[in-house]
């Protein structure tokens, strides 16, 4: 079977029937909230302010998450996206600890919100092993935890035995956490978009938009000949783009590679651990392996800047081939084993590791979700801070996350 270059499974494998539509914006809508923006950060969004009664518009360029979500390594994980140490050395205890603590609390909260609004989406309940496979990696990985045991947070050493069994990687030892999860990110954010939608709020697909004006009492969007009238616009696209380039600076873009074999064999699942967490190594970039349901490995990693358009065919049968290479050295059974899936996942984030959500002093009556990097709990984590911030409830940790530590840095 020939490899299916540049194309997830999670847009193969849904049928035509299953993908809803949506009306394109058309005249003039009079709405408190509109979220510029179909991905899974809007669609959870939507969802969120429409279940506390809130009157919402949701407006995508193209078809709802068919996106950089449709291209997503649908990875939920419960911690940040850099270590603890690194987060603690640049913005102190007290912040990371409550920068752990929040996504955490955020991955718990997208599991139960897609379980008690039956969305199928795969969702799986998973560990995570952080993986050391050199001396130097588990000196590293040491220091980790015992910054995580210092500020209260959950981890468990694995010795080197410990790891085999877990993960089936030979290495010195490694970290275990829980309550992380994988999941389909297409259909759970068409599922967050249809519970929105059944709770009051209107979704527009096919519908770019221009300009956002800001007037006395609010924001005007421009799509096409269409407008929207809003007290507040909630800009979740991930990452600036045209609409607000003067931001761009504060951003990285990259993108990461994902590898999908076909269903394996018994041979190399006997060798692979028990085959239910996740698996992180500590290269750099870093390689995440995950075990779906009918016996596949999802691999992930080859992070590098974002490459042309024209370069897109060529780059990503060398990466796919690269990554194929790199999963048989973490796991020598599998050598040989062609993907049967390899697609780029674009993504960015700020220079500090963190996302930004909330306000910025330049943009009146606008909300913020950009850099949210590749774990998809930001979105969730995302959808919670800007209800707050909407509803005036917000709380002293969701700072950490705005744009005002840049001035609190620069002080």
């Amino acid at each position: 079977m020939p490899v299916r270059y540049g194309q997830s499974p999670w847009t193969a494998q849904l049928p035509k029937t299953s993908r809803p539509t949506y009306p394109k914006l058309s005249g003039r809508l009079d709405i408190p909230i509109v979220i510029v923006g179909g991905g899974l950060t809007g669609c959870a969004t939507a969802y969120a302010l429409a279940a506390a009664g809130h009157r919402v518009a949701l407006v995508e360029a193209g078809q709802i998450a068919a996106g950089a979500t449709a291209q997503a390594a649908g990875l939920l994980l419960a911690s940040p996206g850099a270590d603890f140490v690194d987060l603690e050395k640049a913005h102190g205890l007290r912040v990371a600890r409550a920068l752990w603590q929040d996504t955490r609390r955020a991955s718990f909260d997208a599991q139960a919100t897609l379980r008690r609004l039956k969305v199928r989406c795969n969702l799986q309940s998973r560990d995570v092993v952080a993986a050391a496979r050199t001396d130097e990696e588990g000196k590293r990985l040491r220091s980790e935890l015992a910054a995580l045991k210092s500020a209260g947070l959950e981890a468990t050493w694995l010795t080197d035995k410990a790891l085999l069994r877990a993960a089936g990687i030979d290495g010195v030892g490694g970290i275990r956490s829980h309550g992380h999860a994988s999941l389909d990110p297409l259909r759970a954010a068409l599922g967050l978009a249809r519970a929105a939608a059944v709770r009051g709020a209107a979704v527009f697909d096919r519908s770019p938009v221009q300009k956002v004006k800001v007037t006395r009492d609010g924001v005007e969007i421009v799509a096409g000949k269409a407008t929207i009238v809003a007290d507040t616009v909630i800009v979740a696209t991930g990452e600036p783009g045209t609409l607000f380039f003067a931001l761009a600076r504060h951003f990285v873009e990259a993108e990461t590679y994902v590898a999908l074999t076909p269903p394996l064999g018994a041979d190399v699942r006997r060798t692979a651990g028990m085959r239910d967490a996740i698996v992180a190594d500590r290269s750099q970039p870093p390689h995440r392996l995950c075990w779906t349901a009918d016996d596949r490995v999802l691999w992930s990693g080859a992070d590098q800047p974002r490459v042309d358009e024209r370069q897109r065919k060529a780059v990503l049968i060398q990466r796919t081939g690269q990554l194929m290479y790199e999963l048989s050295l973490a796991l020598p059974a599998i050598s040989g084993t062609p993907p049967e899936y390899g697609w780029h996942a674009p993504w960015s984030r700020a220079h500090d590791e963190l996302p930004f959500i909330g306000t910025h002093r330049n943009y009146p009556h606008h909300l913020f979700a950009l850099g949210l990097g590749t774990n998809l709990t930001a979105a969730f984590l995302a959808s919670r801070i800007l209800v707050r911030a909407v509803e005036g409830t917000s709380e002293k940790s969701d700072d950490y996350f705005g744009f005002g530590r840049l001035a609190a840095r620069r002080s």
